[in-house]
């Protein structure tokens, strides 16, 4: 990464010392997570201390219906996470650190849906989504834990397009890289849901499909744990190296 160089004097009781300060040239990227529905932001903080490693400013957080606020469950609404997710995504791009163009959100089930959908509300440059969940869009203020599972589970074994969904219509809309993660033997968001995503991002710059194979919706073993980080990191690994040598994928790439 390019530095800044400046002299600066260090006052010692009556002395004067010269030093230089060296520092990043510019603002670095900022990556925030999204936890799934009756999750929390524990997973995502190992992940996020790995990736601030790479020269990235993370946040992680518990949406409303999760953890100190889990006494709201059953009464909180995808209006309310959705404007939860919004308000964290301003807080990390308000840090002083983070280059407010080069932001990376990643979701996970409920939370990868309401990214694709935020990321119409504020500029997203990088959107990993492993296991999106897909809601229909009437109900929307109805409380996320009253939508009939059965129903949903109609829904999502049924190739959805774009039109007439808003998280597939965000994700026709989004012009940035995209990282799809699967589970191989998911009971909760099935192949048909990824492929109604995947084929949703028709303006992506790239697209990148990864399977975690013979992993459950949770990833409940370890290995499929970092099997998982091991994709995230090295996805976000080569788009901030991009970001900072200006080279990135020049086609879309899918890969499955």
């Amino acid at each position: 990464m390019p530095s800044h160089s400046e002299k600066v004097e260090i006052v010692v009781n009556e002395d004067v010392l010269d030093g230089t300060m060296v520092s990043p040239q510019s603002k670095v990227p900022g990556v925030l997570f999204v936890h799934g529905w009756g999750g929390s932001q524990e997973r995502d903080l190992a992940r996020a201390k790995g990736i601030a490693g790479l020269g990235c400013v993370c946040l992680t957080f518990d949406l409303r219906g999760h953890e100190r606020t889990r006494s709201r469950k059953q009464s909180v609404t995808r209006e309310e996470n959705l404007a939860d997710i919004i308000a964290a995504y301003d807080r990390l791009a308000n840090h002083p650190a983070t280059d407010t163009e080069a932001i990376a959100v990643i979701g996970t089930s409920y939370g990868g849906y309401l990214a694709a959908i935020l990321s119409t509300l504020r500029p997203v440059k990088w959107l990993a989504l492993r296991v999106p969940a897909l809601y229909w869009d009437d109900e929307w203020d109805s409380p996320k834990q009253l939508l009939d599972r059965e129903r949903l589970a109609d829904y999502r074994r049924t190739f959805i397009p774009p039109q007439g969904n808003r998280a597939l219509s965000a994700c026709s809309e989004f012009t940035g890289d995209v990282l799809l993660v699967e589970s191989e033997h998911d009971d909760f968001v099935p192949h048909t849901t990824l492929m109604s995503y995947r084929a949703a991002f028709v303006k992506a710059h790239s697209l990148t499909h990864r399977i975690v194979d013979g992993a459950d919706h949770s990833l409940r073993n370890d290995s499929d744990q970092r099997a998982y980080t091991s994709m995230l990191t090295s996805w976000i690994s080569e788009m901030v190296i991009g970001a900072r040598v200006g080279d990135y994928p020049h086609h879309l790439a899918i890969y499955s």
